[in-house]
């Protein structure tokens, strides 16, 4: 991986993470379902030119049925349950939540797919969901508040992450990444729209708050997924999914510096298990722990 791409890579791990701060923000005034139907929406008319070409419009006509899923399970519900538990829980807290979706990912592919799962990776689902509790004690205790909830939340849309990144391997591996991702974002659209009438908030929300939201759609949405594609055609996908390991770093920074949120000591320990049980559950642990000693080991 080059510099340039490095550091568009860490970029991408920064704006994703300000999407927790974005939603943490405008969820108030114009509710999740509001908030997350702008988003959508916002982000599938920027990316309408790049897939109006005959070769993604046949893909997206073809597999519209499973693009639909798609759009349900990695866009629509999830982002609103996401943007449901940031009423409740800190944009630093819900960033580390979001990095369990790996994990559900491994478990749902051995449990549907009958992919193999190690031992370390079974190890590493241990530590990771040891960590999930370990976080949502510690923020109930710091909030004065149950948080189970919120808590549930997440690990429901996380754990559609993982479904619907299965459900993709399974079914759409013949469409292009950017159709998918445009198609899948404007089914999300279509079906909050009805749901968006009757949710749709009382009073209008501040300028601050359509900001948010705009930059939510823009930004955090249609830019990043250029973005993300660009990488994975430059660098490969795997090197492009690090991303992921990143998003929870730039989550806590942005909830620190502009929301002022604090992570008491027991969240720390709650993060740290979350990241090392995501790292062994995806093979980047055990990758890495081989490249060094084959790094180390002397020439014969």
């Amino acid at each position: 991986m080059q510099l340039r791409d490095f550091i568009e890579l860490v970029l991408l791990a920064s704006i994703w993470g300000a999407a927790f701060i974005f939603t943490r923000t405008a969820t108030p005034e114009f509710g999740p379902i509001s908030l997350i139907t702008m988003r959508a929406g916002i982000a599938s008319l920027i990316l309408l030119p790049f897939v109006c070409n005959r070769n993604a419009i046949s893909q997206i006509t073809q597999h519209w049925r499973g693009i639909l899923i798609v759009g349900l399970t990695n866009t629509a519900i999830p982002f609103c349950l996401f943007s449901y538990s940031l009423l409740h829980i800190g944009a630093g807290y819900a960033s580390v939540m979001n990095a369990t979706a790996p994990m559900f990912g491994a478990l749902i592919g051995w449990l549907w797919l009958k992919q193999r799962i190690s031992s370390v990776a079974v190890f590493g689902l241990l530590i990771g969901f040891i960590g999930v509790a370990v976080l949502s004690a510690a923020q109930a205790a710091a909030f004065d508040s149950i948080s189970i909830l919120p808590t549930l939340a997440t690990l429901g849309a996380t754990a559609l992450y993982g479904y619907a990144g299965c459900f993709t391997k399974q079914h759409l591996s013949a469409v292009g990444p950017m159709a998918l991702a445009a198609g899948s974002l404007f089914a999300a659209t279509l079906c909050l729209l009805p749901l968006n009438i009757w949710f749709m908030p009382s009073t209008l929300p501040s300028s601050s708050s359509w900001i948010d939201a705009i930059a939510l759609g823009a930004l955090c949405t249609a830019l990043a997924y250029l973005m993300y594609f660009r990488l994975i055609a430059k660098v490969g996908p795997s090197n492009a999914l690090t991303v992921a390991y990143l998003i929870p770093a730039f989550g806590i920074m942005w909830g620190i510096v502009l929301l002022n949120e604090t992570l008491t000591p027991s969240m720390w320990v709650g993060v740290v298990l979350v990241i090392c049980g995501v790292l062994l559950v995806t093979g980047v642990a055990t990758r890495v722990i081989a490249k060094h000693r084959l790094k180390a080991k002397p020439a014969a």
